[in-house]
């Protein structure tokens, strides 16, 4: 790729990547609900994703999934029957538990890295957007076009790690200043559970692209 179609996609991912969408309104949720440490683990998560979606585009898994509109239903509702249960998870908590010095309401900061992964590689629209975007920025004379594809999805993930962790930060001090008030921790992480809930509504409720 030459240096003015580099700089395009570069141009057009970060555009993307600062548009708020499922991921960054996860990464938010988890740094009101645990702090920054909990953002970053999440960003770090939801980055590992975006690795996986790379990985099955350039595999050609995006056009299986376009191809088969039951795959793509239980992709898609298994995505959004997840997140529905992690902010069920932190609905269901118990207040006390989720105030300092509590630990049901602090998942380890592996686990959250996990998790974010895993809500993000069970949207099946994901997929689909990295089939339908990152071929546009590869040479069709390319002697290598799975490796270029791969390149271009690793740049992605580096660009968008900085941006996440950026929002995971600014929500988690957020908290953490919030965290002297017992009530309104409380009332977050609730909040936070209630917004993984309606991201897991908005993605069963949503149509076939």
């Amino acid at each position: 790729m030459d240096s003015p179609a580099l700089g395009l996609y570069v141009a057009a991912s970060l555009a993307l990547i600062a548009t708020p969408g499922q991921d960054m309104m996860y990464v938010i949720s988890r740094s009101l609900a645990q702090g920054r440490a909990a953002g970053l683990a999440s960003a770090i998560g939801v980055c590992l994703g975006i690795l996986v979606h790379t990985a099955l585009a350039a595999l050609g898994v995006g056009a299986l999934l376009r191809a088969s509109p039951t795959l793509f239903l239980a992709l898609r509702l298994g995505g959004a029957a997840y997140l529905a249960w992690l902010g069920l998870r932190m609905l269901l908590v118990p207040p006390r538990d989720g105030l300092p010095g509590g630990s049901a309401g602090h998942a380890p900061l592996a686990s959250l890295v996990r998790q974010g992964m895993v809500s993000n590689v069970l949207n099946p629209k994901i997929i689909l957007f990295f089939v339908a975007f990152l071929p546009q920025f590869v040479d069709p004379a390319s002697a290598h076009p799975t490796r270029d594809l791969a390149l271009l999805g690793a740049l992605y993930a580096a660009l968008a790690l900085p941006v996440k962790s950026a929002v995971g930060l600014a929500a988690g001090t957020l908290s953490e200043r919030l965290r002297r008030t017992p009530a309104a921790l409380a009332w977050m992480h609730r909040a936070s559970g209630a917004i993984l809930v309606l991201l897991g509504a908005r993605i069963a409720a949503a149509g076939r692209p």
